[in-house]
């Protein structure tokens, strides 16, 4: 199979093509080119490019998380139509971000996302007051990748 072409990788995804890139910019520096070129620290950035992108990406993500485990075991039923609507939000703006090799990592680090999205919502929990709610949340997360990049919603209504 032939690798997809840097301009087109760029297109298609752009966190796979900033590693792409900074790894052939790497390689290149080995070669001692006589340029007035920093192309360990400009490899370094382009790499970094695509870091950021999936860092927001994997924070989104734990947001979405947060907001589903409050919306399903917080007794603060007043609130769950808001966290919905920033569930909703969130997801927008991972859309915007998501590519395939995201995924592919966002999937990968699955575990260690709603671990921490868990964690402060257990925070959360026991700063107001909500201890039965927050030593009831899953140990392991109850949802599937596709229901936190997808539309799904637990129910919104009275707990």
């Amino acid at each position: 199979m032939r690798p997809t072409p840097p301009s087109q990788l760029y297109e298609a995804d752009f966190y796979a093509w900033t590693r792409q890139q900074a790894t052939e910019l790497r390689r290149f520096a080995k070669t001692r080119p006589n340029l007035p070129l920093d192309l360990d620290h400009i490899a370094e950035e382009i790499r970094d490019l695509g870091k950021s992108e999936r860092d927001a990406v994997f924070s989104l993500a734990q947001r979405v998380i947060e907001r589903l485990l409050l919306i399903e075991h917080s007794p603060a039923a007043d609130r769950r139509l808001r966290w919905a609507d920033e569930i909703d939000g969130f997801r927008d703006q991972m859309k915007r971000m998501l590519s395939p090799a995201i995924r592919r990592d966002l999937k990968r680090d699955f575990r260690a996302v709603y671990a921490d999205g868990r964690r402060i919502v257990e925070r959360k929990m026991r700063r107001y007051g909500e201890e039965r709610a927050a030593a009831g949340l899953p140990a392991s997360c109850p949802y599937t990748i596709e229901q936190v990049l997808g539309d799904w919603l637990p129910d919104t209504g009275p707990a």
